[in-house]
């Protein structure tokens, strides 16, 4: 049962990392359209509660390397996450965190899926 539990979380992550990125990428685009949107940083939290959901799930069961590729990238979203909330400052390690998000899970499932087989 816990061997196909990791697999879900990783899909979680993956899934959650990409939307996020791909919401951080294109909603500035929409802005730029007149349709009345405007940024909300709590999506971004929202995001990011989902991912730290994630990779606490996972960093029980992993090695030290897909660990911390997890916790410094969820570090940098929540470090950009709430200097925008709190400061009202946008900073790109939300990107980077993004990325490193995505990664950490893809390896982290691939490492599982070759175990299992």
């Amino acid at each position: 049962m816990k061997k196909t539990s990791t697999p879900f979380y990783d899909i979680l992550g993956i899934s959650s990392a990409t939307i996020c990125l791909v919401h951080c990428l294109v909603f500035p685009l929409l802005t730029i359209l007149p349709l009345g949107l405007s940024h909300n940083p709590f999506i971004d939290l929202l995001f990011a509660t989902i991912g730290l959901f994630a990779i606490v799930k996972i960093i029980k069961k992993s090695n030290l390397l897909i660990s911390s590729i997890l916790i410094i990238s969820m570090a940098l979203i929540w470090i950009s996450v709430l200097s925008e909330i709190i400061l009202d400052i946008h900073l790109d390690l939300i990107f980077i965190g993004g990325i490193g998000m995505i990664i950490g899970h893809l390896v982290n499932y691939r490492i599982h899926k070759n175990t299992n087989h």
